[in-house]
């Protein structure tokens, strides 16, 4: 059973006494669950994101905290026995049973169980569990950090801290660490024996494929047991099973014939097969363990790419189809990650599906995802790319006790998701090696990176033993001649934004450069990465988003409401991306539609580049998807769940068929289709070269044929580009696009989007918009966060209409909920 009504109550750093603990001032706190919700909810503290609250609630992570629940058990019987598992302890804590100390726990990310029967009362129990301020179990650790890392690593020692790394800020976040039971606590009965684990692995496709199911048993009564093993499609179908002794090998392979692969949604259905292990004892069940399964192989394909001498491919091989990734990085959708639901993912994830992303980096300084964030990519399609949460930062390798946590825990996770369809990749870190890389070469120092045991030594081991089939990549960025090199491996693209020097070869070229020319998004053309997983720029979240957390007299532009919403404080890398597409904003609106307009059109650009050098790039990565709170970053998605005019802009150019045009030196304009399925296809298009009130000076109707898997140029012109002219590729079978010749703020756009909005029942308007000049990014807001457009921020040639179907699925809406229309409007 799951264990619930859970109080906590807070003291000074050493004063509590499991033993003469006080009766009042308990307050209830759901279990998993936050301890700053539910100070909030009691009303002690004001909800963290609102306002400058963060600061005021700084205070908890220094409180020892004492968190208790009573329960109802009876003793063991003979062949019995009880087992408490804490499936996540946040984080230096130490447990106690009807006044009997059982255990302590000093990591996030390791489960821990006890076997309790021997202090189990019959009738009423009682559980407590103490949480020690992490900064005073570290107060005495010491290690050399980097200079130029911006997160306080020295104040925070938080690399000495096996807990989500996030929490205590980024560029991104705000600095809230957690504290508490953040995953589920379970009271289990078991009798004679109970199943450990249950591993899937997919050893070949074809006509027939071949997969393995490997049960582990604890048997700990001695008898003997049999595990029955069976595999049923989705409709119900058995497809194999058999009967096994869990103590021998515990493994059985089957022959499926004809199976269903799982497949990314470019490339087919993400079929589940139901996988059942029923574990029987004297003829009864005593432990049942069921899951969905995808038969599927993965691979890393790092082979010289034979027309760009000196370099190799960075590509996942998904059941012998190459795939171009096209997806996201993911940081925890809250700052209070115990109180993450199902239903946040489903919303998140499906989102991402629904933009077209086939990919998800879990990035090294969040947390292992909740089991519900793995099962909807298995359900979804999407490839999950997983960090072990290691970020930005050196670590101990000195402290045995800090080794021997890393090992169970890196053991731990690999056990838990190894068998999920969508793993595709294992990587060790998040820019550790890489900025001890930079480090050295800025100091000429050859200094090893305090991490290396982990990346190099410990991961990779651990995974050949347990999950020797999925990629291991060592850290993000890693590869090629030197980190971050585009000649091989991955690399993250801070160019733009960061105005970080490129790196073609084995050294950056440049120096770091914040200057308008040297940070715009059209220097993505310049790279010539194998895979980039990271790049973005920044954008606010939506105006109503800013409306629902700050005061109206903090929302200003430059005052410190808003500023403490932006974590990357210079605010001359804003101003550099904005003076040469929008200009700067006078307004803290203005300054949220110009930040969303740079970010989409970026993305845009950025995205069409690397799909186009296909197969040479085989992947994108945004930075970031989503938020862990309402504050400006580098979403598409903002910390209420808002879709940024970005998510929208990528959801076009992530279609698996695009088109896109490319401007060369010379003054050609070339128009790609790029096809990611494993089908041609052939599309009627038309060529429509127009000025801002619809008049066409050039039409031209053609016929593209898009090969599988490739991407090509397929018409080239020299269309007489000006400030009032647009290039237009319109087809009804794919998403079309647009070529401007000037930059945006130089564009007399002049058209005003007009609406007719009319109700399909209580929770769904159909919104007609039409224009008759050009329109440049029509958007449709709600005040509602909960509020999906069908579509949004998009444009209208002269005379164009479009359709965009509205819903809110938790409560009614309104025709007057809705307004319409140009970002540019004021």
């Amino acid at each position: 059973m799951t264990l619930d009504n859970w109080m906590m109550l807070d003291c000074d750093p050493g004063a509590g006494d499991p033993a003469h603990l006080p009766d009042t001032g308990w307050l209830p706190v759901p279990a998993p669950g936050d301890t700053y919700l539910a100070l909030h909810a009691a009303g002690r503290i004001p909800h963290p994101f609102a306002d400058e609250n963060e600061a005021a609630c700084a205070w908890v992570k220094d409180r020892e905290w004492w968190w208790r629940t009573q329960f109802d058990a009876v003793p063991p019987a003979a062949g019995e026995r009880v087992v408490l598992t804490f499936d996540g302890l946040d984080t230096f804590a130490r447990i106690w049973l009807n006044g009997v100390e059982i255990g302590e726990s000093a990591n996030m990310f390791l489960a821990a169980s006890f076997d309790v029967g021997a202090h189990l009362r019959d009738g009423g129990n009682e559980l407590l569990v103490r949480f020690t301020p992490p900064a005073l179990v570290v107060a005495d650790k010491q290690m050399d950090t980097w200079a130029i890392i911006a997160d306080p690593i020295k104040e925070s020692k938080r690399n000495f801290i096996r807990k989500a790394q996030f929490g205590w800020g980024w560029d991104w976040g705000p600095r809230l660490p957690t504290i508490g039971l953040w995953r589920p606590v379970r009271l289990e009965r078991q009798w004679v024996a109970a199943i450990e684990n249950v591993r899937f692995e997919t050893l070949a496709i074809g006509d027939v494929a071949r997969v393995a199911v490997t049960v582990t048993v604890d048997a700990f009564a001695g008898a003997p047991v049999n595990a029955s093993v069976t595999l049923r499609t989705p409709a119900g179908e058995t497809m194999a099973s058999a009967t096994i002794d869990p103590s021998r090998d515990g493994r059985v392979e089957f022959d499926i014939a004809d199976p269903q692969l799982w497949w990314t949604p470019e490339l087919g259905d993400p079929t589940l097969y139901d996988l059942c292990v029923t574990l029987i004892a004297d003829g009864r069940e005593v432990d049942r363990d069921q899951r969905k399964v995808g038969i599927r192989t993965i691979t890393l394909d790092q082979s010289p790419d034979p027309d760009e001498p000196g370099c190799t491919f960075f590509r996942f091989i998904l059941n012998d189809v190459p795939i171009f990734a096209r997806g996201v990085n993911w940081v925890p959708a809250s700052s209070f990650v115990g109180a993450i639901t199902e239903s946040d993912y489903a919303d998140l994830l499906e989102r991402a599906a629904g933009a077209n992303m086939n990919m998800v980096r879990v990035w090294g300084g969040g947390i292992y995802e909740h089991d519900a964030f793995y099962d909807q990519c298995d359900r979804l399609g999407l490839l999950v790319w997983q960090d072990f949460m290691f970020a930005c930062a050196p670590y101990p390798e000195h402290e045995p006790d800090f080794v021997q946590s890393v090992r169970d825990e890196v053991a731990y996770q690999v056990t838990r998701l190894r068998s999920h369809a969508c793993l595709a990749l294992w990587c060790g870190n998040n820019e550790g090696d890489a900025v001890q890389a930079f480090m050295n070469r800025m100091t000429g120092l050859d200094t090893p990176f305090l991490g290396d045991l982990y990346i190099h030594d410990i991961m990779p081991k651990t995974l050949a033993a347990l999950d020797p089939a999925t990629p291991y990549w060592p850290g993000s960025p890693h590869g090629g001649p030197s980190h971050n090199s585009m000649r091989g491996g991955d690399v993250h693209n801070w160019t733009v934004w960061h105005g970080l020097p490129p790196t073609p070869d084995d050294v950056p070229v440049g120096t770091f450069d914040h200057s308008p020319e040297a940070v715009a998004y059209t220097r993505y053309a310049e790279d010539m990465s194998r895979f980039v997983s990271e790049f973005g720029i920044q954008a606010a979240p939506a105006r109503a988003t800013f409306a629902r957390w700050m005061k109206p007299e903090a929302m200003g532009l430059g005052g410190a409401g808003f500023l403490n919403r932006v974590k990357d404080h210079p605010q001359d890398k804003v101003n550099a991306m904005l003076i040469p597409v929008t200009g700067l904003p006078d307004t803290l609106a203005r300054y949220v539609d110009f930040t969303q307009i740079v970010q989409a059109e970026g993305m845009t650009f950025g995205i069409e580049h690397y799909r186009r050098r296909r197969p040479h790039c085989s992947g994108t990565l945004i930075w970031q998807y989503n938020d862990c709170w309402p504050g400006v970053s580098w979403s598409l998605i903002d910390g209420d769940g808002v879709a940024k005019p970005s998510w929208y802009a990528v959801r076009r150019a992530y279609a698996p068929v695009a088109l896109s045009f490319q401007t060369l030196d010379d003054g050609l304009v070339e128009l790609w289709v790029v096809n990611d399925t494993r089908e041609p296809v052939e599309i009627d298009a038309t060529i429509d070269f127009v000025t801002l009130d619809g008049a066409s000076l050039t039409r031209e109707d053609v016929k593209l044929f898009a090969p599988a898997n490739a991407a090509e140029a397929i018409w080239s012109g020299r269309p007489e580009g000006a400030a009032d002219r647009i290039l237009l590729v319109r087809s009804r079978q794919v998403e079309g696009n647009r070529l401007f010749f000037v930059p945006i703020k130089d564009i007399p756009f002049a058209g005003r989007p007009e609406a007719r909005i009319g109700a399909i029942d209580a929770n769904t308007l159909e919104v007609t918009v039409s224009a008759t000049r050009y329109a440049y990014g029509v958007m449709l807001y709600a005040e509602d966060a909960a509020t999906r457009f069908s579509v949004n921020g998009f444009d209208l040639a002269g005379g164009e209409s479009r359709t965009v179907l509205v819903s809110n699925a938790r409560r009614p809406i309104a025709v007057g909920d809705v307004t319409v229309r140009s970002i540019l409007q004021v």
